[in-house]
């Protein structure tokens, strides 16, 4: 096979070549999981991702995963440099990371494999994937809680440690996976499957090599990082240049009787993204504050979204990011600080960035959102064989509308990013439960020149005589934010729904008994809205109505557009008569 020389500079036609092949090995290995894989969490949801490092640990190619694990791929490759070296590293190996303040960079559930790749002895990289294991131990089923107060209660903890050793997998580690988790079968089942795709990446990246050589591969590396450093300076001298703050408060789930205060400055250069959470108030005495590598995740994502998320992202596009923050902050937990919802900082870290930003950089970023994972397990013991069942997801909502669009309706969170909600029928089909209830959220709020998006309702009724619900709803005291007179949105809350007809209004169920014939009602937020809703279009108003969006009297209140309730037209003269008088009493 021909052999491309190294001795010459590459041209970039070659590089190009070599960069796309990278990215299809990536996105192969990504594939290869959701396939193999056992849990509905990972193949229905995509709650895991895929990236390939050299072998400094900096990112080369990724596939298009959920946004808040690809920060978190490096730490991972790098925890590995930091105990092993070169030489005790081999063909074959497979290293498990699940240390939520380095390498695992969330919470234990989020399992991060890293295999070593070589080409004839030759060390080129890593390649690496971090999935959701629905169940890893712990005091509670599925895992993650909403009350630990110390790692120890949340899981197994994987210290950056050999799964396979030369290719052969180390059964004392598999026996402990197996002793301590309720579904062993299917957390072994994934655990294989993300080694498996593993192997597939590091296959494909052989064969580049064997293509054009390892010192070509090599070369176009550097060259991909270098590629990605110009573009995102370039994005960089187009924005505006300053510093911007911003600073709101975070719910406090129940772990203290104060909200926390959590603050953003944020310094943008022609050759600096700088984010400062300097300010922000002490960690809560829960598992929902976050560790640095998962705040540095959420600004990647912002640096991404205001500069061009379309350039493939590699090391070189997070080079210009700086992120400072305090010791002991609810965005850097220490060990050992439980983060089993982990997400809930890590969102209002991005938020608040976001915050800032807003305002500034009007045409990439929309109002506030519904912000929060809402992450459910509704779960139990099978009446018919005695097995453990579990449901685990995150839920969608409302997203903020922007200068010239109303938000969406029913999308993940901007941490969550590519994943997706579970169809009704996967969950009726492998659950005892059934979807009574899927609709749109339009409860009044988010209203704007454009409007907020919508959030969901979905009401889970439970068909097994015992179950349980863990559930955190953030977002739950802070609505969505608007922006330039847009009104805020509405809140993310649960009810629970008894068989005799009692509720109970909450944001947070740890193990939370349920009986046959108990409804989960799940809400999720409408998104902050985006101007002077004095100023929406009639048309569009009209057009909201007749979707069964708004009601009329809506349209007259909050827009000032009167329809005539039995054509469903506007009346442009009183419309014109009516914002008039609004606009006057509007403070």
């Amino acid at each position: 096979m021909h052999t491309l020389s190294a001795k010459r500079k590459l041209d970039p036609f070659t590089v190009e070549i070599i960069r796309n092949g990278l990215i299809a090995a990536a996105e192969e290995m990504f594939y290869s999981l959701a396939r193999t894989s056992h849990s509905p969490v990972i193949y229905e949801v995509l709650d895991y991702a895929c990236g390939l490092t050299d072998k400094r640990a900096r990112l080369i190619a990724q596939a298009n995963g959920l946004p808040g694990f690809l920060g978190t791929l490096t730490f991972a490759v790098q925890d590995v440099l930091n105990k092993f070296t070169e030489k005790n590293l081999f063909e074959g190996d497979v290293i498990v990371t699940n240390t939520p303040y380095g390498g695992g960079g969330s919470h234990l559930s989020d399992v991060v494999l890293v295999a070593p790749i070589f080409y004839k002895e030759a060390l080129v990289g890593f390649s690496v994937n971090k999935a959701h294991w629905t169940e890893i131990g712990g005091k509670d089923p599925g895992s993650w809680t909403t009350n630990s107060t110390e790692i120890f209660q949340e899981g197994l903890h994987f210290p950056c440690v050999k799964l396979f050793d030369r290719g052969t997998e180390i059964d004392s580690l598999v026996d402990i996976i197996d002793a301590n988790s309720r579904l062993p079968d299917q957390t072994i089942g994934d655990m294989r499957a993300q080694a498996a795709s593993l192997q597939v990446a590091s296959n494909r990246v052989k064969s580049l090599c064997e293509k054009y050589g390892v010192k070509s591969v090599l070369e176009a590396m550097e060259s991909i990082i270098a590629w990605g450093l110009i573009m995102t300076k370039h994005h960089l001298k187009q924005l505006p240049h300053g510093t911007f703050e911003a600073e709101q408060f975070m719910d406090n789930y129940g772990f203290s009787e104060k909200s926390p205060k959590v603050r953003a400055k944020i310094t943008i250069t022609e050759n600096e993204f700088i984010v400062d959470f300097t300010g922000s108030d002490k960690a809560l005495n829960g598992p929902v504050n976050t560790t640095y590598p998962m705040l540095s995740s959420a600004c990647r994502t912002m640096i991404r979204a205001i500069t061009d998320p379309h350039v493939e992202a590699n090391e070189g596009c997070f080079l210009p990011l700086r992120v400072i923050v305090p010791k002991g902050t609810v965005f850097s937990a220490e060990y050992p600080s439980p983060t089993a919802t982990y997400w809930e900082a890590a969102g209002y870290a991005q938020d608040v960035a976001w915050r800032a930003l807003a305002p500034i950089i009007r045409d990439k970023l929309t109002a506030g959102h519904f912000l929060s994972v809402c992450a459910t397990i509704v779960g139990g013991v099978r009446d018919e064989t005695g097995e453990t069942w579990l449901l685990v997801e995150p839920q969608a909502g409302g997203w903020g509308a922007g200068t010239s669009k109303d938000g969406e309706s029913g999308l993940v969170c901007s941490i969550d990013g590519e994943t997706y909600i579970m169809p009704a029928e996967i969950q009726e089909t492998r659950y005892p439960i059934v979807v009574d209830q899927f609709s749109l959220n339009t409860a009044p709020g988010g209203a704007g020149r454009r409007r907020g998006g919508f959030g969901l309702i979905r009401d889970y009724r439970i068909v097994n005589n015992n179950a349980f619900a863990t559930i955190i709803f953030g977002r739950n005291q802070f609505p969505p934010w608007g922006v330039d007179g847009g009104h805020d949105g509405t809140t993310n809350f649960v009810n629970i729904i008894s068989i005799d007809g009692r509720s109970s209004k909450t944001a947070r169920l740890t193990v939370h008994p349920l009986r046959r014939g108990d409804v989960v009602r799940l809400v999720t937020a409408v998104g902050g809205g985006y101007g002077d809703p004095l100023e929406r279009e009639p048309s569009l108003v009209r057009d909201d109505v007749i979707s069964g969006y708004i009601s009329i009297q809506q349209a007259r209140d909050t827009y000032g557009v009167v329809i005539d309730p039995d054509t469903l037209e506007v009346d442009h003269l009183k419309t014109q008569e009516l914002r008039k008088k609004l606009s006057k009493t509007t403070p």
